[in-house]
């Protein structure tokens, strides 16, 4: 894979996430600080590591298993791998200004 795809296929990763969301809140796990970590080998072996805004979240299978199903779906992703964490916590500081102005915290 040269650079250039790579950094689409991260782009297209990205864009992925964006479309997800805690049914809960009006913001994207992306934009809400949720994803913490995104690693695609060159092999197409992708692993995330996301957390929740709370660790009682009702909603966490759902969104985990909507984060997984989505990015597998990717051409050029063999498989995705998504690891709940829960370190460092979350907190609204870790939001985009997006989400902040959304939500009403700005």
């Amino acid at each position: 894979m040269t650079q250039e795809e790579r950094q689409r296929l991260e782009e297209r990763i990205i864009d992925v996430i964006k479309t997800v969301y805690d049914p809960e809140i009006p913001v994207d796990i992306y934009n809400l600080g949720l994803i913490y970590r995104i690693d695609l080998q060159d092999d197409g072996l992708l692993e995330v590591d996301m957390t929740l805004t709370a660790p009682n979240c009702p909603a966490a299978d759902f969104i985990v298993e909507d984060v997984r199903i989505k990015l597998d779906g990717i051409d050029g992703i063999k498989s995705t791998r998504v690891n709940l964490v829960f370190e460092p916590e979350w907190d609204k500081d870790m939001m985009s200004e997006e989400a902040k102005l959304e939500l009403g915290f700005m």
